[in-house]
């Protein structure tokens, strides 16, 4: 079975890619406009008539819009906004595609020799209508549909097949090493469990027990269901960083073997940010700027099918089978997610806005599968994905060169504004509610903002005026899920040199705004070393009530990991300078009784940088090597390639950045750490309306917005040194809080005591 609109994306597509801007309606406008245009019909005018036909075994059917019985006229209606002059040729041929299918499911239906195909272009803010009419007869109707699902029937036989050999290559499944590790099992086991009945699971298991190949083993295990259990469709794996992403890829190619003959049949896709795909990134996305895009649904077909060959589409291999093709790697990409067994990507992929993966998910009814990597990170994230905030600055720029349409609804945002920052009494103010009138106004200037563009489409090509009006949009979005959840504030500008304040929707719980996510999804798992306590990541992420818990028992031994609290160092700010001279003491004392590679870990860069000047100055001989502020890709991985098997030296990095987890270096890699900070988020005045709003949710402010975020960086960061059943090592706390009873019952039970030293090592 296929809809007419996903057979006509597939078979009836032509020409350019072209992603150029064009005022749009929202669907609840281009709900509205169908429903205003078929009110204007008479009397045996048939609304959202349901046709079908079978056609070689194929299903095809859907709605068609409306259909004077009279006239015998069908009619496809399309919203839009500005000069139907304006809308893409290609856009046009596919609207005109569908039209021309729902004649022929029309005229079988009813055994018309013929129709009248009529596709209304209804501008919604002029209420006119475009009509364009095509008289077709049965026969031109019927050799048009047979030609599309020809090309579809072909792919739908093939995909059939390859789901067929894939479930049943995926009930063979081995475990690809001789044994699991310890605990291992009993992760793989729940989370089977979990997937073969469409549940949710939390599982904490410590770091290095393998729980990437252990989640991955067992989702693919149950995915082809048995008996009275339905299988999923897809699973995707969500990571917050890179490192994840490819610890995740190595998996699925020892599970899949996937350059091998005997490779099982399984799609797996990474998907990456366009910027990091793009081939011409100096180019425009349309066909008049680059000849990727030029033709790009042309050659697509072609592309595709190479790529479903493939079926290992990581980033490398789908840019070169794109290359082949002259296709952009990033589309074929979005293209192959549609047919992709396994995708692996960021959290945004599925949690964001709008985001892609959900958007498909509900569309196309998939039974999807989810993997949720270091899940603890998912709560900054979604926080993130559901905050906006609108600065002045930028607005007052805009003011200036803006067009003169647009400086009245311009001005009134301004004197809105102005009128805010009069009721501000202290530098941050949160409002017991959203700004009405303010949103109101806001909402007013991005109508007339998206007017304009429709008016003058050269005004939309990416600029000030159409990136703040994205900005603003976003913020309108936020501000339509404004609840308990979250905070509206005000904030000045600290120099004083701009009079308006800063407008900020803060997410504090996107439990809310996450839970339609999850009753997205089949199942889900969600896995960390750091999920404890559980209630706190099940209350901030929104879990459904019935969501099973696993708290999998370290394989490791205390003495495999010698834990160290050095109660004579206070990481505090006030006591920063005082800490940093018995720190590389301590530190170098450590180096010199046991050489080796260590990581040390700081709460901000600035620490940093003050403690590898303290260590250099004391100790130059020690070799060092440090974590720097925006580094690119290549540079991480040459920050961590020096963390070699014989290698020595110690590493500065930073708390919960880059290299605090997601990077496995087992053996004599890393043999140790020293965690310079608890981890706490800073105290300032936005955490602290945080606190108060989780405590008055919760009842654990404290907790929720300092002690248990700050305590998984450190585990996390701590769980590098050890990886697997042979490794030892050791971790220094170096803070005097780390011996107060209420932190350590939040460290790993497997840690035990952690041992009080007076003194470094060695002294």
């Amino acid at each position: 079975m296929v809809a007419v609109r996903a057979l006509c994306d597939f078979a009836a597509r032509t020409g350019d890619l072209d992603l150029r801007f064009t005022p749009s309606p929202s669907g609840s406008e281009g709900v509205a406009g169908h429903s205003e245009v078929t009110s204007r019909r008479g009397a045996g005018y048939q609304r959202e008539l349901p046709l079908s036909v079978v056609w070689g075994g194929l299903r095809v059917q859907g709605r068609a819009d409306g259909f004077d019985s009279v006239a015998k006229r069908l009619e496809e209606i399309k919203t839009h906004r500005g000069d139907p002059a304006l809308i893409g040729a290609n856009q046009r041929a596919l609207h005109w595609a569908q039209a021309r299918v729902y004649g022929h499911l029309l005229c079988e239906q009813l055994a018309l020799d013929g129709v009248d195909l009529a596709l209304i272009y209804f501008n919604i803010d002029t209420a006119h209508e475009t009509p364009l009419v095509q008289r077709h007869s049965a026969p031109e109707l019927r050799a048009f549909f047979e030609a599309l699902c020809t090309r579809y029937a072909v792919w739908a036989r093939a995909e059939r097949a390859h789901r067929v050999a894939r479930d049943a290559a995926l009930r063979n499944l081995v475990f690809p090493f001789a044994a699991f590790r310890t605990g291992q099992r009993a992760l793989a086991e729940a989370v089977y469990r979990t997937h073969s009945h469409g549940r949710v699971l939390m599982a904490q298991a410590p770091t290095g027990i393998g729980k990437t190949m252990a989640t991955l083993f067992a989702a693919l295990k149950a995915a082809p269901g048995n008996g009275k259990d339905l299988g999923t469709d897809k699973l995707f794996y969500l990571t917050a960083k890179t490192p994840g992403r490819q610890l995740a890829l190595h998996a699925l190619d020892k599970l899949t073997q996937a350059d091998t003959p005997q490779a099982i049949p399984l799609r797996v896709l990474e998907r990456v940010a366009r910027d990091k795909a793009c081939e011409h990134p100096d180019k425009a996305c349309h066909g008049d700027s680059c000849p990727l895009a030029q033709g790009f649904y042309d050659r697509l077909p072609a592309a595709r099918q190479a790529a479903a060959q493939g079926r290992w589409l990581s980033k490398t291999t789908l840019r070169q089978m794109a290359r082949e093709h002259s296709v952009c790697p990033y589309y074929l990409g979005q293209e192959m997610l549609r047919w992709a067994d396994v995708a692996v990507g960021d959290f945004n992929h599925y949690f964001d806005h709008g985001a892609a993966w959900h958007a498909l998910t509900e569309a196309n009814g998939w039974r999807v599968g989810l993997l949720v990597d270091e899940a603890h990170n998912l709560i900054e994230r979604a926080r993130l994905m559901h905050s906006a905030t609108l600065a002045p600055a930028a607005f007052q720029a805009l003011r200036q060169a803006a067009p003169a349409a647009l400086k009245k609804p311009l001005d009134k945002l301004q004197r809105r504004w102005a009128a805010l920052a009069k009721t501000q009494t202290q530098d941050l103010e949160v409002l017991p509610e959203l700004p009405g009138e303010f949103i109101t106004t806001l909402q007013q200037l991005c109508s007339d903002i998206g007017d304009h563009f429709a008016q003058h489409p050269q005004d939309a090509l990416d600029g000030p005026l159409q990136r703040w009006w994205f900005d603003a949009l976003h913020v309108l979005r936020v501000a339509e899920q404004f609840g308990e959840h979250s905070l509206c504030d005000l904030t000045r500008d600290g120099t004083g040199r701009v009079k308006h304040p800063a407008l900020a929707i803060r997410n504090v719980v996107p439990g809310p705004l996450l839970a339609p996510r999850w009753a997205a999804a089949h199942s889900a798992t969600l896995f960390s070393a750091t999920l404890a306590p559980m209630d706190f990541v099940a209350h901030l992420l929104g879990l459904p009530p019935d969501t099973l818990r696993v708290d999998v028992p370290s394989p490791f031994a205390p003495a495999q990991l010698a834990v160290r609290v050095a109660p004579h160092i206070s990481t505090r700010w006030s006591d920063r300078q005082a800490s940093l001279t018995p720190m590389v003491e301590l530190m170098a004392a450590q180096y010199a009784a046991e050489p080796g590679n260590y990581l040390a870990f700081f709460s901000s860069f600035d620490y940093l940088q003050q403690a590898l000047d303290r260590l250099q100055h004391h100790h130059p001989a020690l070799p060092v090597w440090a974590q720097a502020r925006g580094m690119s890709e290549p540079e991480r991985d040459a920050f961590v390639a020096r963390f070699t098997e014989g290698g020595q030296g110690i590493g500065f990095a930073v708390l919960g950045g880059a290299f605090g987890e997601g990077i496995d270096l087992p053996g004599r890699r890393l043999i140790g750490a020293f965690i310079a900070t608890l981890g706490l988020p800073q105290v300032n005045p936005v955490n602290e309306q945080m606190r108060a709003r989780l405590q008055a949710l919760f009842g654990r402010g404290y907790d929720y917005t300092y002690l248990y975020p700050g305590l998984h960086k450190v585990v996390q960061a701590a769980g590098r040194v050890i990886r697997t059943e042979r490794d030892h090592g050791t971790v220094w706390l170096l803070d005097d809080r780390f011996a107060r009873l209420e932190v350590q019952r939040l460290l790993p039970a497997w840690w035990h005591a952690p041992r009080m030293a007076q003194d470094p090592p060695g002294l």
